[in-house]
């Protein structure tokens, strides 16, 4: 079996495949803080109550832009699971350029997307991630990554949007019932959900537009479901895009 991990900002995502088969998959909270041992209990417990063991693990690749974690990650492993864990970096994809300059600035979560839009979906393509940053990343027809832009995520705009004004609460962010709110609460839904919506709509319709072209559009991440709905140039929602190119990239290049 192969144990795939996606640490990123705010969530971990974690995924158990069989062949081709995603058998089970979790989501967890990124603590920084957090020990090899609380990550070996954690992933052993939640291995058990799905009838795993721990020692049916062949493989683990890893995804991480939380430097911190790595060494815990790569303990994990060799501790936990017995196998070292393949953690995705731009040189290790030797068949897609990368013209983000410099390379090494690239998040690997935004190459393993890449990877896996233009094995599942074709080129060229835009892959729209709404995760703590929203992140939009541009794939050519000749399967290169071009680059693409980083916005900052609905969730810590909702927050900095309450933490700024004093008089403005923490609302849930939801889709209202229309754009002119009747009172606080509506009034900042409305700005906070339409803005993303019109955001997301502009960037990809900018990117399309430079790109010279009309690429194939793929939301993932957590709040891609509800925006995406508002968003029709978004032709599919990937929730687990990235645990996919994962298993893509531990079998292609590991």
């Amino acid at each position: 079996m192969l144990f795939a991990i996606d640490v990123g900002n705010t969530q971990i995502l974690m995924g158990v495949y069989q062949g081709e088969e995603l058998r089970f998959h979790w989501r967890l909270s990124t603590d920084r803080a957090r020990t090899v041992d609380e990550f070996g209990i954690l992933a052993r417990t939640l291995f058990s109550l799905d009838g795993l063991e721990a020692s049916d693990v062949e493989r683990m690749v890893v995804s991480s832009v939380v430097p911190p974690l790595d060494s815990v990650l790569e303990r994990l492993g060799s501790e936990y699971f017995d196998v070292p864990p393949l953690f995705v970096t731009p040189d290790l994809v030797h068949d897609m350029p990368i013209l983000y300059e410099p390379v090494g600035d690239v998040g690997s979560d935004r190459i393993v997307n890449a990877v896996a839009v233009r094995e599942l979906y074709g080129k060229p393509a835009i892959v729209v991630d709404f995760g703590t940053a929203t992140t939009f990343d541009v794939i050519d027809s000749k399967g290169a990554y071009l680059g693409g832009t980083i916005s900052p995520g609905i969730g810590i705009s909702a927050e900095a949007l309450t933490y700024r004004a004093a008089r403005l609460p923490r609302v849930d962010i939801a889709r209202p019932e229309g754009i002119i709110g009747r009172n606080t609460v509506g009034s900042m839904q409305a700005g906070i959900f339409f803005g993303y919506v019109d955001l997301v709509n502009g960037i990809v319709r900018r990117l399309g537009k430079e790109l010279g072209t009309d690429p194939v559009v793929v939301a993932t991440g957590g709040w891609a479901q509800s925006i995406s709905a508002e968003c029709p140039r978004i032709q599919h929602v990937d929730p687990l895009l990235t645990l996919t190119g994962l298993r893509i990239i531990a079998h292609r290049y590991g």
